[in-house]
């Protein structure tokens, strides 16, 4: 298999690559069994998170036990076609969902002010 070739030449990986990957464009009625049966294929699975809120529907996180089967699913999963949708599978970067989220944070900051201080973004 591509994993075992992978190891044997002790190949550099490059620094994104990690076990926790983020799958976006997920049929919002797919269920763990299904995640385990697609992800399952490439290596031991530690965790699947499926996004459940509003926000959050059609995402999951996939954490696998070791690094390289993360990267052979990351290589054969992306683009996947499931249920007519084509996964989008990427690798968990904590500094840019970190990002995503210090922003949403400052936006409501910034309108909480704006609505204690009587503040209008709307031009005149």
């Amino acid at each position: 298999m591509a994993t075992i070739s992978l190891r044997k030449s002790n190949t550099r990986l490059p620094p994104e690559v990690n076990r926790v990957l983020y799958v976006r464009n997920l049929p919002f009625n797919i269920s763990s069994e299904e995640m385990y049966d697609i992800f399952g294929k490439y290596g031991a699975i530690r965790q699947i998170r499926i996004g459940t809120n509003k926000d959050t529907r059609g995402t999951a996180f996939v954490v696998y036990e070791d690094i390289y089967d993360a990267k052979t699913a990351v290589d054969h999963l992306s683009g996947f076609n499931v249920a007519n949708r084509y996964l989008i599978v990427l690798y968990y970067q904590q500094a840019k969902m970190s990002k995503k989220f210090d922003q949403k944070k400052k936006e409501e900051e910034i309108a909480r002010m704006q609505e204690k201080y009587g503040v209008s973004t709307k031009d005149k």
